[in-house]
């Protein structure tokens, strides 16, 4: 079991909720997140004064999976959410040592779905 963590931009996210979808992976949480990485931001003026934008919005997915849809996943994910550009984003996978499906009391890959 894997936990696929996905930083993008949130106008990708539609693109990127379609190709996983398309690789039958439709179980995610999405937050919208702050933050910067090599963009390092912008600066801007607001009534005279320079603002320096440092933290720029983007959006955060999470998936839980199961070993053999980690590849798809990650592929769906930057076939969505690909520009080109500084700023598209990153991914992340990190290992799920356990999962219990409240309801039904499963554990594991069971659980996951």
């Amino acid at each position: 079991m894997k936990l696929v963590i996905a930083y993008i931009q949130p106008e990708k996210l539609n693109d990127v909720k379609q190709a996983l979808f398309e690789k039958e992976i439709k179980k995610m949480s999405v937050t919208n997140y702050l933050g910067c990485g090599q963009q390092a931001g912008y600066t801007e003026t607001y009534r005279g004064t320079i603002l320096e934008i440092n933290l720029l919005k983007k959006v955060r997915i999470e998936i839980a999976v199961n070993e053999q849809f980690v590849d798809a996943c990650v592929e769906a994910i930057v076939s969505g959410a690909r520009t080109g550009a500084i700023g598209d984003g990153k991914i992340f996978v990190l290992p799920i040592e356990q999962c219990v499906r409240i309801r039904t009391g499963e554990k594991g890959a069971e659980a996951i779905g």
